[in-house]
């Protein structure tokens, strides 16, 4: 009997490859929030499902997959709306993590993070807002990217906060996720396999947030990671506080949501789970006119970041604080746990900068993340060094 992981959306949702190419042989799956020809996109909520049509053709990531000789093998679970990064959906249930038996998938590409991790498929496609394909990456022992914002075609993608809303993938090994880029990335430049970045910078303040047993776990490969630079230091990424850069993330994704979203919800009063309607509650309430600080704050954290990265630094930070909470948890820790969690990927959100997630044994032999993130536009060198040297670093989890 086949075991179930719950991780589909629709398994019978299938494509055939649509030509030759680098990624002939190999499967993959796609977060519910992109079309599929045929298919009504459900974005982990029946409500949405039921009120909206199928699509007429593929996102433009789907085409290009399977152009490149890559077979969809269906659509995977995502918390509702995108708008949450634990992964568990009132509605369609939690996909299992197989890395940490018990515990959260981490979300909002939730079923495409437990689809790869279980080896259902080669890779998946997911997005990333907030953290929502760094987070269930590193809870699932996966690798992961998020890309400069706009390097990856969304057209096709139910728009979540458009101006932070990216399409990533991830997958078990760091060769697979850079042959991926290859495809989704374009015309983007990579570096040649000898080279890599001059300077490794830590950025302490972040990791600050992580508990023990998630640093020593860490830290045990930051020797060897100096050894990839010229120069490495310890650094402060964010002066005024992560806690503003993170209050200032939350504040214009809200009110990008609401924008988006305000129509079809005051029309149609769906149905949202716990945690996801209060969400959706506070974004209403968000007004453009007193919110002119977190705009005037996301131009100086991006300023920031290409300052620290320019074109030749990768900066070092935990992906999570610690392993993957436990299942059906709730209350204050649980959110506290939460914005603890979105302080360390608002960064590259509100910078619009590439950053992937690279899996590491933390406490109770649970996954966790090391990260590096690199200056605008800079993916494919950052996927090749990755492949070329940090995964030789960092061992193989999955």
């Amino acid at each position: 009997m086949k075991q179930s992981y719950n991780v589909y959306a629709d398994e019978q949702v299938v494509a055939e490859p649509a030509a030759e190419g680098r990624l002939s042989g190999k499967t993959f799956a796609v977060k519910d929030v992109f079309d599929i020809a045929g298919y009504t996109a459900g974005a982990g909520n029946p409500d949405w499902l039921r009120t909206h049509e199928p699509a007429v053709q593929h996102a433009a990531v789907v085409e290009m997959l399977l152009r490149s000789g890559a077979r969809l093998a269906g659509t995977t679970i995502t918390d509702e709306m995108m708008y949450s990064i634990n992964g568990e959906n009132a509605h369609y249930g939690t996909p299992v993590n197989v890395k940490a038996p018990g515990r959260i998938p981490g979300g909002s590409s939730s079923g495409s993070a437990a689809a790869v991790s279980a080896g259902l498929v080669d890779f998946a496609i997911g997005t990333d807002t907030g953290g929502s394909i760094r987070v269930p990456s590193a809870y699932c022992g996966i690798y992961g990217i998020r890309p400069t914002h706009g390097a990856v075609d969304t057209a096709g993608l139910i728009p979540l906060a458009p101006s932070f809303d990216t399409a990533g993938w991830m997958a078990r090994d760091a060769q697979t996720l850079l042959e991926v880029g290859h495809v989704l990335l374009g015309k983007q430049m990579g570096i040649a396999s000898n080279t890599g970045f001059r300077r490794i910078r830590f950025a302490s303040d972040v990791w600050q947030l992580t508990d023990k047993h998630t640093y020593d776990a860490a830290s045990s490969y930051f020797l060897a990671l100096y050894n990839l630079a010229e120069e490495h230091d310890d650094v402060i990424a964010a002066p005024n506080g992560l806690h503003k850069w993170r209050d200032a993330f939350r504040t214009i994704q809200g009110l990008e949501i609401w924008r988006e979203h305000q129509s079809w919800i005051e029309q149609e009063r769906p149905t949202f789970g716990p945690g996801i309607a209060e969400r959706f509650a506070w974004a209403s309430t968000l007004e453009a006119k007193d919110s002119e600080a977190a705009f005037m704050l996301r131009e100086a954290a991006s300023k920031r970041m290409d300052e620290l990265l320019g074109t030749d630094a990768v900066l070092v930070l935990p992906t999570v604080p610690a392993i993957a909470p436990l299942l059906n948890l709730g209350g204050e820790e649980v959110e506290q746990r939460r914005l603890r969690t979105f302080e360390m990927s608002c960064m590259a959100g509100l910078a619009g900068l590439p950053q992937i997630t690279v899996p590491i044994i933390g406490e109770l032999g649970c996954p966790v993340g090391i990260s590096f993130v690199a200056g605008r536009g800079q993916d494919l060198r950052l996927l090749e060094w990755v492949a070329n040297y940090v995964a030789e670093i960092v061992k193989e989890v999955c």
